[in-house]
């Protein structure tokens, strides 16, 4: 009822914008499964601080206490192998789901440099040509032009100190490390704009350090090659 009525539509995408990238297809089963386990221990553990709380304070108050133990070995075994068998569970799925995202395709011909800088982006198209770089600043935030329904390869670099890559209804998130080159491929599903911004305290300004990810089709990405590599002549 209390999600009905606050209007949440996409209860089982939890508040994401489905298939958007290809990452939110690897993404997703993750954050699912994450959220009901911490449901059920949640609960389990919301019951375990009531039932004494309710039931023995009942029987407090008609002078009946209940039995004092020091310790309780089964219980304190049960209670550390639980949380044992959730965190290893939660990590193997983890593990497979950060593969798949950051595995290499040998067939990728699109290619753009993300530089990260105090504070702002750098967006370099290597197909426009070396000068083809589109840099924003705290208080012109850039565009990330990107085309649609095909697999690009990003290298992710930073000028000074760490930074985060983020784009939250892609559900994609990659730290820019200073002296560090990491790569992360993704094929951007529906045309579209979608806010990005860095996710790491990393300077005064970091609150103002966004960038505009802006889906356009193949011709419109064609188009907006021509254009940069027009600039830089």
């Amino acid at each position: 009822m209390v999600l009905a009525l606050s209007g949440c539509s996409n209860v089982s995408g939890l508040g994401f914008p489905e298939g958007v990238s290809s990452i939110n297809d690897i993404s997703l089963s993750l954050w699912q499964g994450a959220w009901i386990a911490g449901g059920v221990v949640g609960v389990i553990t919301l019951v375990l601080i009531l039932w004494p709380a309710v039931f023995h304070r009942a029987k407090a108050s008609k002078g009946e206490f209940p039995k004092q133990t020091q310790y309780n070995v089964p219980v304190e075994i049960v209670y550390t192998v639980i949380p044992f068998i959730i965190i290893a569970v939660m990590f193997y799925f983890t593990a497979v789901k950060q593969n798949e995202i950051i595995e290499e395709s040998p067939t990728v011909t699109r290619e753009i440099t993300v530089n990260a800088i105090q504070w702002s982006w750098q967006f370099g198209y290597p197909e426009a040509g070396e000068k083809a770089i589109v840099t924003g600043t705290p208080e012109k935030a850039p565009t990330l032009v990107v085309p649609v329904g095909e697999r690009v390869r990003y290298t992710i670099t930073a000028s000074d100190v760490v930074h985060g890559f983020w784009i939250p209804a892609f559900m994609i998130q990659i730290q820019n490390l200073p002296g560090v080159t990491n790569n992360l491929e993704f094929t951007a599903n529906k045309i579209g704009e979608y806010p990005g911004r860095c996710n790491i305290l990393c300077g005064r300004s970091h609150a103002q350090m966004l960038f505009t990810l802006k889906v356009v089709s193949q011709a419109d990405y064609e188009q907006y090659l021509e254009t940069l590599k027009a600039s830089t002549a």
